[in-house]
C-alpha cells in the first residue's frame, strides 16, 4: 500500500467513505467537510482501531505524527489504547472531595442502611473538604495528611482514626481508577504523627442505683425523646435502632430488628415487657417519629439528656443494664450479652448453638422493669 497517499487538498475532495493514506492510518468522511482519523493496528496477533481525532480539526500531518507515535508504542511492547485511557484519567485531575465521594457510592452497598446516616461522610464534610477537598487526589501524600490531622491527633484520636480509614479506601479506590497515587500515604503519615497520647474515654453511663429515678423522671415529661429513651432503657437497644423502629417490626411481643440495622448485622429479637408495649401501644409506622413525621434524629435522645443536666448519655444506658446485671441477678454471661445485641457464640459453638436465649433473656429483661418501674 502506497505511504502517504494523502494530500491536504485531496482530503477535502475526496468523497464520503473510507481512505486509505498508509501504514494502516485511514480517513473516514462521513461528509463533504466532516470525517474522523483511524488507525489499525496489530496488537498481540488482534487487529484493533485506534481513533486519532475528527477531521479536520486534525489535520493530515497531525495524524500522521499520531500515527507514527502509536505504531512505535506497539514497536515497544506498549498498548496505545491503554495508554492513553491512562492519560485520559489522569488529566480529569480528580479532587480529594470527588475522590472520596466516589469511594462512598462505590462503598454504600457494605455500609450499614447505605450509610444514609451520614456518619461515614460527616468525619470528611467537617475536617477534610474546607481544607485539601479542592487537592488532586494524586498530589495528597503524608506531608499533607499529617497537616491535615494534627491537630485532632491527640485531641480528637477517633475522628482521625475515622479520616485516617477513609483516606486508606479512597487511595485503593483512585488506584483501581488507574490514577498515580501514594497507597502508603496514611501508613507514612501514621509513622511521622506517631502514637497518641489520648486516653480513650467511655460513654458516661447512669449508676444503676439512680436509674429508677431516672426512669421515673422520664415518666414524667411527654417529650417524644423522653418516650424514646424510656423504651430504649426497656430494651436495652442502641438509639439508631429506636428512632428507626416501625410498628410491623413488632411480633406477638417480640421487636424483630432486622440485620441491616443492628451492629453485629444479624436479625435480633427484643422480647418486649408490658411497660415497654405500653410505650408504643396505638402506633403505626415508625414508633418515635418527628412532628413532621420523619425519623428522630440521631443527636435527639442525647441532647435531651444533656438539656436536662445529665451527664449520661443514652449509649451509656446499656452499661447501665449490664452492670446491674452483673451486680443484682445470677444471669449467665451469654444471656446479659445477648440482652445487648452482643454476638457471644462464635468458632465451633456458634455453629452448634442456634438458640438465642430469648425466654432467658425474656425473663432477664422482666426483673430489669420491675427494677426500673419500681
Amino acid at each position: 500500500m502506497k505511504t502517504n497517499a494523502l494530500t491536504a487538498l485531496s482530503a477535502k475532495n475526496l468523497p464520503v467513505g473510507k481512505h486509505a493514506d498508509g501504514q494502516g492510518l485511514w480517513l473516514w468522511k462521513s461528509g463533504k467537510a466532516r470525517g474522523s482519523w483511524v488507525l489499525r493496528l496489530v496488537m498481540q496477533g488482534k487487529r484493533r482501531e485506534m481513533g486519532l481525532g475528527r477531521w479536520p480539526d486534525v489535520s493530515l500531518a497531525e495524524a500522521r505524527t499520531k500515527a507514527a507515535d502509536a505504531r512505535k508504542a506497539v514497536r515497544d511492547a506498549v498498548d496505545p489504547l491503554e495508554q492513553r485511557r491512562r492519560a485520559k484519567v489522569s488529566v480529569t485531575h480528580l479532587t480529594v472531595k470527588k475522590a472520596v465521594e466516589g469511594c462512598f457510592q462505590a462503598k454504600q452497598a457494605e455500609l450499614k442502611g447505605d450509610g444514609k446516616a451520614g456518619r461515614w461522610m460527616s468525619p470528611m464534610n467537617v475536617h477534610v473538604f474546607p481544607k485539601i477537598g479542592k487537592l488532586h487526589i494524586e498530589k495528597l501524600d503524608q506531608h499533607e495528611l499529617v497537616k491535615l490531622l494534627e491537630p485532632l491527633w491527640h485531641t480528637k484520636p477517633e475522628v482521625a482514626r475515622k479520616v485516617m480509614n477513609r483516606f486508606n479506601l479512597t487511595l485503593q479506590h483512585a488506584a483501581a481508577l488507574g490514577l498515580s497515587v501514594d497507597l502508603q500515604a496514611t501508613l507514612k503519615a501514621k509513622a511521622l504523627l506517631g502514637k497518641r497520647r489520648h486516653v480513650a474515654q467511655h460513654i458516661p453511663s447512669l449508676p444503676y442505683a439512680d436509674a429508677p429515678k431516672f426512669y421515673g423522671w422520664l415518666k414524667g415529661k411527654l417529650a417524644d425523646s423522653a418516650r424514646a429513651l424510656r423504651f430504649l432503657m426497656l430494651t436495652c437497644t442502641r438509639t439508631s435502632e429506636v428512632r428507626l423502629a416501625t410498628s410491623d417490626e413488632i411480633k406477638d411481643g417480640v421487636w424483630i430488628i432486622p440485620a441491616e440495622r443492628t451492629k453485629t448485622g444479624r436479625e435480633h429479637r427484643v422480647p418486649l415487657t408490658d411497660e415497654a408495649l405500653s410505650i408504643i401501644e396505638g402506633k403505626s409506622g415508625l414508633l418515635f417519629p418527628t412532628a413532621t413525621g420523619k425519623a428522630m434524629s440521631d443527636m435527639a435522645m442525647s441532647k435531651f439528656m444533656k438539656e436536662n443536666g445529665y451527664e449520661a448519655r443514652p449509649h451509656g444506658l446499656r452499661a447501665t443494664f449490664r452492670t446491674w446485671a452483673e451486680e443484682c441477678t445470677d444471669a449467665s454471661h451469654e444471656t446479659k450479652e445477648a440482652c445487648l445485641g452482643h454476638a457471644v457464640d462464635s468458632g465451633v459453638v456458634g455453629a452448634y448453638q442456634r438458640s438465642d436465649r430469648l425466654e432467658k433473656r425474656r425473663e432477664l429483661m422482666g426483673k430489669w422493669e420491675a427494677f426500673l418501674v419500681g
